[in-house]
Order: C-alpha cells, then structure tokens, then sequence
C-alpha cells in the first residue's frame, strides 16, 4: 500500500472507532440498569472492536512516520485515549463492572475529540524528540495518566452514589462543578469543528521577544492577541489596520492564540451547560445518579485505589525518572524547572500524599474519590493547559 493509502486507512480506523465507542454506550448504559448480562457482553464487544480499530490507527501511523506516534498534543491525546479505554478494559475483566465504561467512554470520547481540533498532519521530529526516549517516556506517561484517570471516573461514580445531587452543602456544588468542566471540554470540540467546518482564519503578526516578527493564524475570532499586534493578509505582505485584531492584549510569555481557543471554550461551554440545564430543569449529577443505583461503593472505592496504586508507580518511573535521564541526554541537565516538569512534580506529590493518606491515614470513599478527581485535574492541567497556555520547552503541539 501506497503512504497515502496506509495515512487514508490510519485515520479512518480511528474514526470508526470513535463512532463505535459512541454506539456502545448505549447498550453499557442499558446493562446498568437491567438485570440480565446481554446488554453488558453488546457494549464491551463494541469496546473490544473500536479499541483493536485504535491500535490499526496507531501501528499504520507508526509505520508511516518511522516513530511512535506521540510527538505532538495531537498523537499525544489521540494515545491517551487508547490507553484510557484500554486501562477501562483490563479493569473490567478484573471486577465486571460495565458501569465504569458508561462513564470511561464518554471521556475517552472527549480526548479523542479534544485531539482532533489540532492538526493531525505527520511531520518530522525536532531534534530533541530524535530519540528512543520518545516511545519510553512518552508512552509510559501516557499509559499511566490514563490508568489514573479511570481513579477519575470510578470517583465520579462513587460520588454520584454517596451524595444527594438536590441536598444542599459544598459536596453536590463541586460535583457538578466537575460536570460542567467536563461540558467546557465538549464546547470546545463543537467550536472548532465549527470554525473548521466554515473555514474562519485571521493572520495576526507581532513582533516576539526575540524581535524577530511572527505570525499567529487564528481558527477563532480573536479574543486574546499578542502586545503590539497587527492583522496582515494570507500571504502576510499587507497590514490590514482597518480590522479589528482582538479585544485583549496578552504579553508574548503567554500563547494568546492558544488562549483565545480556551477562552472560547469556556463561553460555548457555558453556553450549552446553560441550555443542558434550561432543558432538563436539573443538574447534570442528577440525570447520571440513576446509572449508579445497582453500583456497590465498596467495589467502586477498591478499584479507584488499584487504579491510583497501578498508576503512581508507572507514572513516576516514566514522568520522573525517565524525563529526567531524556532531558540530561536532550538539554545537558536532568532538571530545570520548565513547567511541564515542575507539574509532573506536582502530580507525583500528589498522588504520594493521596496513597500515604490511603495507607496510613485510613482515607476511605468520599475522601479518596475527591482526591482522585483533583489529582485528574491535576493531570489535565499539566497535559493541556501548560501545553497551551504557558511557553516551555515541551510545547511541541
């Protein structure tokens, strides 16, 4: 097979695989609430199928482009999503709990979706990515993260079974805070389909820190731009000073283009929050409380500490320890406080206070499942927002 044929077969493998997870939450969500195991066998044989379409996607890509796919924010989340339905699968055949699927999908689901707003063309590495250390730090982070994330979704369970969604208190609040982040992420999935779909840019230059001149092509109508900007035509020969060039202006250490993607996200988000909400006259925990009544909180609650138990060591050996040696072999030194290792510092922190606390401090159910939800959040920061927002030496999206 030609390349092209092999890029066409990648990335309809993984287009089928989204529709097929898609599809198989339905019968997921009707296992949970019937009595029978027909529904449940229907939903994870679909989980099956579009997780063997994924790994097609991943392998075809990986021989196409001679390295493992994991070199941009693109193939990064595009891999954290197969590895977080593959974490889900190996965690179902150890405690047969459909259940976590309906709820795992669904974030799978947005990842993937998340990934697709960037560009999924296959270019070459830069040199400090030319190492075997790709596939062995970035994966195992990857892998990792996403075993940490299903502590995410079995804690969002167990919240969903323990706390009252009408009562009143902190708990159902940032419950539901937790909903509507998750809803921000889908608004930005539906914003730049949207724009993408329309066509919409704007070439904004400006001049960096460097004084050399650089030019940012916004896919959204610009909110944040750079200091001292100015519009200019596609080919960058003309400034077009009668258009407007944005509302704010953000100083050159911040990303504005990336910026005005989140800022974006967080009005469409609102947005369909708002109608979700208008159309339903309840809160979101209160439609997904249903879904867990069969759930047992003891089970639930053992397989957020295996997740986080399986994952902190794995992310440790390959967010710490194997950054470390790639980064002394890469920049000459195994540390220097650039943002993505500083909060994988963080993250590791964490996650070393949540299992001393598990173990010594006797932190059971609501607790842990809190805990777990913030050390994801913890996670998603450092996997999207540093990435996006803060320059560092590993924004290579």
């Amino acid at each position: 097979m030609s390349v092209e044929s092999l890029i066409s077969l990648s990335s309809t493998a993984l287009f089928i695989s989204f529709l097929t997870y898609l599809i198989a939450i339905i019968p997921l969500g009707l296992s949970v609430r019937s009595k029978g195991k027909v529904f449940s066998v229907i939903g994870i044989t679909l989980t099956w199928l579009g997780f063997i379409l994924q790994l097609i996607y991943f392998v075809t890509r990986w021989y196409v482009s001679g390295h493992a796919p994991v070199s941009n924010l693109y193939e990064f989340m595009t891999f954290f999503g197969i590895m977080l339905v593959g974490s889900f699968l190996i965690i179902y055949h150890l405690f047969r709990q459909s259940v976590i699927g309906l709820f795992a999908l669904p974030v799978a689901l947005l990842i993937l979706g998340f990934a697709n707003a960037f560009s999924e063309d296959i270019s070459p590495l830069v040199p400090s990515l030319q190492s075997g250390w790709l596939q062995i730090h970035v994966t195992t982070v990857a892998f990792s993260s996403a075993i940490l994330s299903i502590a995410f979704v079995t804690g969002i369970i167990f919240l969903l079974k323990a706390i009252d969604p009408e009562g009143k208190g902190k708990k159902p609040f940032f419950l539901e805070l937790v909903m509507y982040f998750l809803v921000i992420v889908f608004g930005f999935i539906s914003l730049t389909s949207i724009f993408s779909m329309t066509g919409y840019h704007k070439n904004i230059a400006f001049e960096n820190y460097s004084a050399e001149a650089e030019v940012y092509q916004y896919n959204m109508p610009p909110i944040t731009v750079p200091t001292d900007s100015v519009v200019v035509s596609n080919d960058y020969s003309e400034e077009l000073l009668n258009q407007n060039n944005g509302l704010i202006e953000i100083p050159h250490s911040i990303d504005s283009r990336k910026l005005n993607s989140l800022a974006w996200s967080f009005l469409a988000g609102s947005l369909i929050y708002a109608l979700i909400r208008f159309v339903t006259r309840h809160k979101i925990i209160s439609l997904l409380k249903p879904f867990t009544q069969k759930v047992s909180a003891t089970t639930i609650d053992e397989v957020t500490y295996r997740a986080i138990i399986i994952g902190f060591p794995l992310f440790s050996l390959g967010g710490l320890i194997f950054g470390a040696i790639w980064a002394q072999m890469a920049w000459g030194r195994f540390w220097g406080w650039d943002p993505k290792e500083v909060w994988a510092l963080i993250t590791f922190l964490f996650y070393a206070v949540l299992l001393h606390l598990r173990l010594g401090g006797g932190l059971r159910g609501e607790q842990t499942a809190w805990m777990a939800i913030i050390g994801f959040s913890i996670i998603v920061f450092n996997q999207v927002f540093v990435n996006l927002v803060i320059a560092g030496l590993h924004s290579y999206a």
